[in-house]
This record gives structure tokens, sequence and C-alpha cells, in this order.
């Protein structure tokens, strides 16, 4: 937790700027409430440029240390065509033994919480986090013995045990399963409107415009320019643009970050049957399965979800048509049939797609601009980056404010540009 923080009450958060609970009003309010508060020509301390789950964590968590924000948005706070939009994501805490995201997904879980606690639609909804595996191996052993170590509760199950407790999954060709009883599902927009809501209600200013790809030949950046040519100033800028990333800065990020395709899918159970629902299975992710498929129960009355983790076509987040092919559905379906066979045959209730914004190699990509000394980059994604929205925000505002440096697995100089398909994305 951070120190000598602005204080952040349930009643200052809900209350605060009069519009009858701003933090659950929705992006139109806040922006419509922001936009009308926000004097011309101020400088501000910080601009953080992207309203996704990154960009709303940095401007958070900077303005509840005491400092001057302003945060912008083309369309709005996990609109629905940002990676940071849609229904729901997993936080997990199992990555094979690897240390980093381990701890920064268990740690984030404690801002997850603390953020549904305060309101009073939920953010988080505990059912679980299942993954099963074709084969016992040593990545599995590293990763149950680090999270025992860091006091994360982890079981893991035979093929019996998972039969006998989700009678309503086919777990053939799976050799074992590791739950994390305590994880579970995010409500992806909710959570970041939400936390827009009280980053406004706290001080904070939200605007919604287009920024121009920012230009200076200096050794720190002046301005960011909007679309319609207003010039908007600040001591530090920070960058968390999602798939938007080698738009703006076509020639330092480039091809280190590509958007992809990724279908998702909602089934409708047959009426009555509550064995899909949170109370009775928890997410999983199938690590058999060559697409990586992975899901959510009924949660919030949404339908069973599915999607796929392999990496789809690639993108263009302006102007790719966001429909699911006839073909993506067939091939689900096929899968259900083996895998959760009461599902196969009901129908779609809803269909969509969201993207990803991968890195070369799955890491996060968070670095100083390589030219301007007050400019951050902050993006790659990749498909697993949503869960560690507060480790991320309290990262690069300490890196903003020059209390840490750059991690070196997230920093520029670790990331190549893509060449063919991309990388598996750690989800």
């Amino acid at each position: 937790m951070i120190g000598d923080d602005i204080n952040l009450s349930r009643r200052t958060v809900l209350g605060g700027m009069g519009l009858g609970g701003l933090a659950a009003a929705g992006s139109a309010s806040v922006a419509a409430a922001a936009s009308a508060a926000m004097p011309a020509g101020r400088h501000w301390d910080h601009i953080v440029v992207g309203a996704g789950v990154f960009g709303a964590w940095i401007a958070w968590t900077l303005r509840r240390r005491g400092a001057s924000v302003l945060l912008v948005d083309a369309w709005g706070p996990a609109h629905n065509r940002a990676s940071s939009g849609g229904e729901t994501r997993l936080i997990r805490t199992e990555y094979g033994g690897d240390p980093l995201y381990t701890r920064m997904a268990w740690d984030s879980l404690v801002e997850w919480r603390a953020l549904s606690q305060r309101h009073d639609d939920p953010i988080f909804h505990q059912v679980g986090a299942l993954y099963i595996y074709p084969e016992t191996g040593p990545d599995i052993d590293r990763s149950v013995a680090l999270q025992r170590s860091l006091g994360i509760p982890i079981e893991t199950l035979t093929v019996p045990d998972m039969a006998r407790r989700w009678p309503q999954i086919d777990f053939d060709g799976i050799a074992v399963g590791v739950l994390q009883p305590t994880m579970g599902a995010l409500m992806a927009r909710r959570s970041v409107q939400t936390l827009v809501g009280e980053f406004v209600a706290a001080g904070g200013v939200y605007r919604q415009c287009a920024i121009d790809p920012p230009r200076s030949g200096g050794a720190s950046l002046d301005a960011v320019r909007t679309g319609d040519g207003e010039e908007l100033r600040a001591g530090h800028y920070v960058f968390a643009c999602g798939p938007w990333l080698p738009k703006l800065f076509s020639d330092v990020i480039g091809a280190r970050i590509v958007p992809t395709r990724q279908d998702v899918f909602f089934f409708a159970p047959q009426a009555g049957d509550t064995r899909f629902e949170g109370a009775h299975m928890p997410a999983w992710v199938d690590m058999s399965s060559k697409d990586f498929h992975y899901g959510f129960p009924d949660i919030e009355s949404r339908g069973f979800k599915i999607a796929l983790d392999a990496h789809g076509p690639l993108i263009d987040p302006d102007t790719a048509d966001r429909r699911i092919s006839d073909q993506a559905l067939a091939d689900v379906r096929a899968y259900l049939t083996r895998r959760f066979p009461a599902l196969a045959r009901r129908p779609l209730a809803e269909g969509r797609f969201c993207q990803y914004e991968n890195s070369d190699n799955g890491d996060l990509l968070i670095d100083r601009h390589p030219q301007w000394s007050n400019g951050w980059i902050v993006g790659g994604g990749s498909g697993h980056g949503f869960k560690h929205g507060p480790a991320v925000g309290r990262h690069v505002a300490d890196l903003v404010t020059r209390t840490r440096r750059v991690e070196p697995r997230f920093a520029l100089s670790a990331h190549a540009p893509h060449h063919g398909g991309a990388s598996d994305s750690r989800s």
C-alpha cells in the first residue's frame, strides 16, 4: 500500500462530485463532469493518454499520491473497441513458476478486492481459477511451490477429484488440475469505468479527446496536441494506449506491439440448469487445447463464456469489422462437444471479439521514451495484462516520480519487432 495517500473513503468516492455516485455513474457522466471542470491552459503534473486498465490505474495512483493528473481517451474508459472493454477478465497467479508475474498478480488482487468492496456492483467474483493439464511436469511443481511460498491458496487435483467436483466437465486427456480458490473473474468494463469515477471524485480530471502522434525534436516533450489542435501541457506524459501505441509511435514501437483479433463466445445453458453458474464451477484454462481455450461460468446471467488464447489474425483496431465468423463458431462448438458436452448444442447468446496487443515475447512493455526524459510508454498486455493493472499503476507511478528503475524484462530494449506470427501470450 502507498503511504501518505489522498484518503479515498467510501463517502468521498460515492458522493464525490454531487452526481449521485460518480464512481458508479459510467463513462458518459465522468466525461461530462470532467470536461466541464477543466480550466483552459492548465499545466498538469502528469497527463496520462489512454483510459484502459493500465491508464486508469496509473492516473488513479498518481492522483492518490497528490499529483494533478489529466487522463484522456479518444472514445471513453474501457470503450467497446479497447483491450480493456467487454465483460470479464481472469485473475490468477498460475504463471508456470514465473516469480515476476505471480507476485504482480497476487499483489494486484488486494487492490481489486478493495475496489470491489468500495462499491455496490461487484468488481471481483471469487469463483476460483482451474488450470487443467494433459501431463504433469516440473513447471507445474515449480509454480505450485512458488505460490505456496507466497501464501497463495492452491490445490493440485487428480482427475477423479475434479470429475467428482465438476461432473459437467469432461476431463478426458487431462492428467492433473491446479485450482486457485481465491482467484476468479474481474468485471472488465465496469472496473475501469468505476476506477475512473474514483479518480475524478478524488480531484483528477478526465477528458475525452483524440491525441495526435506526439512530436518533439528536443530532449523532452513540451505538449501533446489534440485532434482539434489544442495543446495540453504537463511535466510528465504517460502513453498507455494499448493497440494504438504503434500508431502513436510508429518509429519507436512499430511492430514491437501487434494487435490480434480474439473471438469470444457466450452460450446460454438450459433453462434451470445451474451447473454452469459461478456457484458451481470455476473459471478455467485448458492447457491441453492446441488453441488454449479458457472461459468463465455464467456470471451475472450473461451466459457461459469461452474464448481462445491462441493469437488470431492481425487487425487494425480502427477499421476491423468486429463480427465473429461462422467458422469460429463451428470450431468452438466442436471444442464444447469434447469438454462441455451439455453446452455444445445450446444457443449462442452473444458473440464478439476483443483484441490482444501482443509484445514479441509476452512481457509487458514499460519504459521511458528513448528521446524524451519526461515521456513513458506502457503497453504490451498480450492477453494477460488486465489483472496486473494495480501493480502496473504503482510501478509506473514510481518510475515517473523516479523512485524505482525500469524492470529489465519490461524495457524497450528487451522487445524485438514481430516477424511472422505472435508468440505465447503468457495467459
